[in-house]
Order: structure tokens, then C-alpha cells, then sequence
């Protein structure tokens, strides 16, 4: 690590107000190397330095912003120490927020340089990122339980070589460190002064918690019992773990069993109860909505093997009002007591936009743009949005966004996109754009929905009008 320079705060904190009131101006890429610049005179400024300089990173994203040329790669590639490891992949991964490699290098070189916080924070973005991916990697997840282990956060490292389990879950090696981290865990929480010095070393609980809340190994029926057993033990001997009690319930309800999920859920909302951590009592809704789920399947499997049982078709109902009435409730809560957690507030608006409150869902489904994963799915719900309250100007202008903005166009979220926009012109009563729209995408796939029916009906108003 670098030497200590009694200046070094003053100095980080010169080039942070700069870089803030730069990137006010529009101008990223300076606010991106003054924050560089104030990150190598205090390189574990995560407040001051670090946050800011990521949500700008999204905001320029979502302006559009360059990618790295091959010339700034090469230029960023590595570094002499740690410090210039980490700052030369920070500089890479703003400019290409959606990039996780270089996340990654990022957290490698923290993790070198001893930047406890700052490899913390990016631990945790990379965490909640590949667990939202459709293939997860192994190895990411190997990575993170070393990371999180080097920082001394064994809970977390723990979930991660959970997740790795899972993957590979014939991998004897995983199951058999899984066994001997949980049991360090367990000695440094001896090391410290009572249950509640272990407790304020666990600072993140909203972290914490979305990482247990996606976490458990799925195996064999006789594993699955015996991680419960497993599990409870390791309750009786450490109650005021958190991570235990998480891992209790994620057992619980690996059983899928109804009795043990009730069990889980009870688990859950009575140590809410008992803490007020809001956290056990999302993870209580996340079960719950799991379970009801499992039943709506169940009712539907039951109205098509017999679709003239009255009786099976009013279970069915009921059972999807009690989902969407839990599901609303559930992420109303979450975007309560999460009110920064974009996926949330995305998630509550889809089911305010299902019941037609357009006016609560578009201030959220607007926050939620700042999310990459959810930006274009975001902004193509605000222009229903606009279009059902008919204001199709701007529902026009907010497709016509997303669709400039969308990288990928002949993809499904690309004919969605353009549809929506041809039938907002349609209910605007521009026929050209309108047709124009709808034959670009029956020139992509000319079965998608109702799209040839459209081209024929409006070719045939327009020759009508022409002939008139």
C-alpha cells in the first residue's frame, strides 16, 4: 500500500467536489478521471469516491456513452501495484458498467490492496449481479467466497460457496470447505466480546439478506435433511447469528414441503418479531409467495386435466387473487423499508401497472431506468403507461427512447418495443407511422402477434382514404 501522506484527504476530497460539479455539466469522462484522481490519494473513499463515481458510470451509460476503445484496454490493462490494478479496472468498468470482468479485476486487486470497504462494496455488486443472470458462473462465485473470506466476511462467504455448490453439485471438495468455513465462522464470532459486538460486525443487512434470500445447495432428498439437522445445530449453538437463521429457513424450504416451509416461514417472522430487522420478514414473503405459487400450478394443472370443474376453476381464481394481492403487498413493503433497492420498486410497479394505477407506477418504473438489467423493461412499461392514460405523445417519445437506446433489434424486447409504438400511433390516428412500424417488424417475423392482420387492415383504411 501506498505510504501515508497527511495531505492524501484533502487532496481526494478537492478532486471528488470537482469531479461532482464536472459531471453536472455533462461532461463524463473528465468527472470519471477526477474521481480516479481523488481514488489514488484515498482509495478506500467508497462514500466520497467510489458510489458516486458508479452512479455515474450508469447515468453516462444511459446517455450512451462510449465503450472502451481497444487503445484505452491496452492502456488499462493491470498495473505495477494494487492500487494501479484497481483503479486502471475501475476506469474500464465505468465505462462499461455491464462488463463484470472487469468488476472483477476490480475486486481482485481491492482484495491485494487491502481496500477492506471498497472490495466489500464490489463483492456485494458482482453477488447481486450474477445471481441475477440466467447462467451464473461457478467460478465468480468462487472468486467472491475468496474475496469475502480475505475481508473477514465468512457469512457471506459462505452464501457464495453455497451458490457454488449448487452449480456443481457432485463436487465433494465444495461440500467438504463449506463444512470447514462454516466452522471458522464460528470461531471468529468467538473472538468477539459478546452477541452484540458480532452483531455490529455485520454491517450490511440489506446485503446480507438478499444474498441468504437466493442462497441453498440443492442436492438428494437425504442431503436436504440433513442440512436441516445441520442447520438447526448450528442455531442452538449460535441463536443470534443471522446467517443461520437464514440458512435454517432456505433448508426448511429445500424440502418443498408444505409443513417444513410453514416452519420456515414461522421461523422467519417470529425472529422479525423479535429484532425488527425487516429483512427476516421479506424472506418470510419470498416463501410465501413461493408456496402460493407452487398451488396456483397446482389448481391449473387441475382445471386442464378436467376443464368443467367448476369447483377446480373457482379454486384457481381464488388462489391468483391471493397471489397478486400477497405479491403487491410483498414489494410494497420491500420498496418501504428497501427505498433504494431498484429491483423492488420495478417489481411493485409491474403490479400497480396490472391493476391500472399508472400514476403510482410511473414514478418508480422511472427510478427503476437507473438499473441497468431493468432499463429498457422500465421504460417500455412508462410508455403504457402514458399510452393507457392517453398521452400518446409521450408514450411515442418514451418507446422511440428505448428503441434508440436498445443495442440489440431484431430481438422479442425489440418487436415489443416497435409494436407498442405502431399501436400508439394507430390509437393517435397516424396511419403512415403506424403502418410504417408494423411492416418493419412483419419484415422480421411476420407471425409475431397480430402484426400481419394490422398491415392489412391499415394498407386497406389507407387505400380507402386515398380513394376518397
Amino acid at each position: 500500500m501506498p505510504q501515508a501522506d497527511d495531505q492524501a484527504p484533502a487532496k481526494a476530497r478537492s478532486f471528488f467536489e470537482k469531479a461532482a460539479t464536472v459531471a453536472e455539466t455533462g461532461n463524463f469522462d473528465y468527472a470519471i478521471d477526477m474521481y480516479l484522481q481523488g481514488l489514488r490519494h484515498a482509495p478506500d473513499a467508497l462514500m466520497e469516491g467510489h458510489l458516486p463515481l458508479c452512479e455515474l458510470a450508469l447515468h453516462r451509460q444511459g446517455k450512451n456513452g462510449k465503450k472502451p476503445s481497444m487503445v484505452e484496454k491496452v492502456k488499462h490493462m493491470g498495473g505495477k501495484t494494487p492500487l494501479d490494478q484497481m483503479l486502471n479496472a475501475e476506469y474500464l468498468f465505468t465505462k462499461a458498467p455491464e462488463h463484470m470482468a472487469y468488476a472483477e479485476a476490480m475486486l481482485k486487486a481491492a482484495v491485494a490492496g487491502d481496500y477492506v470497504k471498497t472490495a466489500g462494496w464490489i463483492a456485494n455488486l458482482i453477488f447481486q449481479t450474477v445471481n441475477a443472470t440466467p447462467k451464473p458462473s461457478a467460478q465468480t462465485y468462487i472468486l467472491l467466497k475468496e474475496a469475502y473470506t480475505s475481508i473477514g466476511q465468512f457469512d457471506k462467504a459462505i452464501v457464495a460457496l453455497q451458490r457454488a455448490s449448487k452449480l456443481k453439485p457432485s463436487d465433494k471438495e465444495l461440500a467438504d470447505e463449506f463444512k470447514n468455513l462454516t466452522a471458522e465462522l464460528t470461531m471468529v464470532r468467538g473472538k468477539y466480546n459478546g452477541e452484540s459486538g458480532f452483531r455490529e460486525s455485520i454491517k450490511d443487512r440489506e446485503s446480507q439478506e438478499k444474498l441468504h434470500g437466493q442462497s441453498g445447495v440443492v442436492k438428494t432428498e437425504e442431503y436436504r435433511a440433513s442440512a436441516v439437522e445441520d442447520a438447526r445445530k448450528r442455531v442452538v449453538a449460535n441463536p443470534d447469528l443471522s446467517a443461520n437463521i437464514f440458512e435454517l429457513a432456505d433448508a426448511l424450504s429445500d424440502l418443498e414441503d408444505e409443513q417444513a416451509e410453514n416452519d420456515a416461514i414461522a421461523l422467519l417472522e417470529n425472529t422479525y418479531k423479535a429484532r425488527s430487522d425487516f429483512s427476516f420478514a421479506k424472506q418470510a414473503g419470498v416463501l410465501k409467495i413461493k408456496q402460493i405459487k407452487r398451488k396456483v400450478r397446482e389448481a391449473k394443472t387441475a382445471v386442464e386435466a378436467n376443464s368443467d370443474d367448476a369447483q377446480a376453476k373457482a379454486l384457481l381464481e381464488q388462489l391468483s387473487t391471493q397471489l397478486h394481492d400477497m405479491e403487491l403487498e410483498h414489494y410494497r413493503l420491500c420498496v418501504k423499508n428497501y427505498p433504494t433497492d431498484l429491483s423492488v420498486k420495478f417489481e411493485y410497479a409491474l403490479r400497480l401497472v396490472a391493476d391500472k394505477h399508472y400514476d403510482q407506477a410511473i414514478p418508480l418504473l422511472q427510478q427503476a431506468q437507473k438499473d441497468p438489467r431493468r432499463k429498457i423493461a422500465a421504460m417500455s412499461k412508462v410508455g403504457f403507461c402514458f399510452a393507457e392514460k392517453g398521452w400518446l405523445d409521450d408514450a411515442i417519445d418514451v418507446y422511440t427512447k428505448a428503441i434508440n437506446s436498445y443495442e440489440i433489434k431484431e430481438d422479442a424486447v425489440a418487436k415489443e418495443l416497435r409494436y407498442n409504438l405502431g399501436n400508439a400511433y394507430e390509437q393517435q390516428g397516424d396511419i403512415d407511422k403506424a403502418l410504417g412500424v408494423y411492416r418493419r417488424i412483419a419484415q422480421l417475423d411476420f407471425a409475431y402477434k397480430d402484426v400481419s392482420q394490422r398491415v392489412d387492415r391499415l394498407r386497406n383504411a389507407k387505400k380507402e382514404t386515398d380513394s376518397q
